[in-house]
This record gives C-alpha cells, sequence and structure tokens, in this order.
C-alpha cells in the first residue's frame, strides 16, 4: 500500500512538472523544426529590411544566421518583427527564437542566453552637426548636453550606468529620427553606432552630421536565444554554439560585412 501511494505521488509530481512546460529534449527538439530570427531593423549594415519584402530582413547579420542554420541543418527565417524596442519585448515573451546581435546586458540576461564568443564588434560614437562648437574628449564633456537616441538602445554596461546617473539623454523611436533631430538641432548629440549611423544618414541625404572620436565604447555583438523559445533546449544551445564558434573562427562575417556594404552603397548611395 505505501509503495503504490509513492509511486501516485511520482506520478502526480510528473505530470504537474511537465503541465509547467519542463518537457523532455527529445520532445522539444521535434517542436524546433525552425528557427525564426530577427534583431533590430534599423541597423545597416548589419540588419534592415528587405525593400522587396518588408518582412524580411536582410544584411550580415542575417548572413550569419542563415550561416548558424546550415551548419545545424535547420531552416532560418530571419523577420522583421517591429522596431528595436518591440523585437526586445517579443523575445522576452519567447516569439521569437534568436536575435541576430544584441550588446550583452545584466537585464538581457535575464531572459536570454547568449552565445560566445561575440561574432562582431562594433563602435559607437557621438554625432554632432559639423558646424557646431562641439569638443569630446571623454564622457564628462556630455554632461550639460542633450542627447538623444533610440529607444531601448544599449551601449554597455558600464556607459549605460554613466548615462543614467550623469547624462541627459532622451529616447525616440527611429535612428532617422534621431539623426534629424541633431541635423535640425533638436538635440546636441546622438549617440549610436559607427557604421549604422553612416549608412542611416546616407540614406535619408543627411550631409551635415559628423562621427566624433574617440568611441563612446567599443561593444561585442552577441546571437541570443530567449529563456521561452521552444528551441533552447541543452541540445539545441550545444548545437548553436559549436556553429558560433565555427563560423567565428573562419571569420565569415567580414565577408558578409562586405556583401552587405556593397548591397546598401547600390541601392542608397547618392
Amino acid at each position: 500500500m505505501r509503495c503504490q501511494y509513492q509511486w501516485s505521488r511520482f506520478v502526480a509530481g510528473f505530470l504537474m512538472l511537465t503541465g509547467l512546460g519542463i518537457m523532455p529534449a527529445t520532445y522539444a527538439d521535434e517542436v524546433c523544426k525552425k528557427l525564426t530570427v530577427t534583431g533590430n531593423p534599423e541597423y545597416p549594415p548589419y540588419l534592415w529590411r528587405d525593400p522587396a519584402d518588408e518582412n524580411r530582413l536582410i544584411g550580415a547579420n542575417a548572413e550569419f544566421a542563415q550561416a548558424i542554420g546550415k551548419e545545424i541543418g535547420i531552416p532560418v527565417e530571419v523577420r522583421y518583427m517591429g522596431p528595436w524596442g518591440r523585437v526586445q519585448e517579443e523575445a522576452r515573451l519567447g516569439r521569437v527564437d534568436m536575435l541576430a546581435g544584441a550588446f550583452l546586458t545584466v537585464p538581457r540576461m535575464e531572459y536570454m542566453d547568449y552565445f560566445y564568443p561575440a561574432f562582431r564588434e562594433t563602435r559607437t560614437v557621438i554625432w554632432v552637426r559639423k558646424n557646431s562648437k562641439f569638443r569630446y574628449h571623454k564622457w564628462n564633456d556630455l554632461v550639460g548636453k542633450n542627447g538623444v537616441t533610440v529607444i531601448n538602445n544599449s551601449f554597455g554596461e558600464d556607459f549605460d550606468r554613466y548615462a543614467k546617473e550623469a547624462l541627459k539623454i532622451g529616447s525616440v523611436p527611429a535612428l532617422e529620427q534621431a539623426l534629424n533631430m541633431v541635423s535640425l538641432g533638436r538635440a546636441d548629440y546622438l549617440i549610436y553606432e559607427e557604421d549604422p549611423g553612416m549608412a542611416t544618414a546616407a540614406k535619408q541625404n543627411i550631409s551635415d552630421l559628423q562621427p566624433l572620436y574617440p568611441a563612446i565604447t567599443n561593444e561585442n555583438l552577441y546571437i541570443t536565444i530567449p529563456h521561452k523559445s521552444p528551441c533552447n533546449t541543452p541540445e539545441m544551445r550545444g548545437k548553436i554554439a559549436k556553429a558560433v564558434y565555427k563560423l567565428e573562427k573562419i571569420r565569415v562575417m567580414d565577408k558578409f560585412m562586405s556583401n552587405s556594404m556593397e548591397l546598401w552603397r547600390k541601392k542608397y548611395a547618392k
């Protein structure tokens, strides 16, 4: 009688765990037939919306995600899922399987796993009007100025903390809007990455802005997988980790960046 009671408790416990979503790895892997990938859609030459199909993202990071899919034998769909702020919320809710490019921050680690090594290093700079007398050499030079950036952007833990404590930086939904604010004198400076800033300014035909150096930060871009994605299993994480490691070692991003920059220039260069 006691054995039967203990067995009943075991079965009840197992059913409770599976009801909470703790599935055997083999079943979870069967669910993951495709990787739905997204990222920051205003991020050329890394990512941007395909003019021929605005539900699709193209660029160097999209090519890297597709290369991961080939390595692990799973189809990859790189989709537009809204602006960067919404993309991060979709990841938090587990409605996407991978982000093709994210900086490492503690808040994001609460809902995503990161794959190492980083697949690209990026440089974040200060953007100002060419005719301004703005002088920048160190973070303290930004104190008392009105800055702007894009909603939910991060520039590394150290600078994010400093900005929150010491700087006045507003946020807008789109990079184009931020660039125009500085161009029109509605903000003193923009904080954004160098390559995407140059690419977007060229597309918008904004020629009166310039980046200042040294860079605010040099940050790494990582592939991530949300905790709530059905593809986030030990087996799948292992496959993706091996693929990221291999692709980074053979430096495929150099080729992808070259392809994307050429594609962008052909489409938008004046």
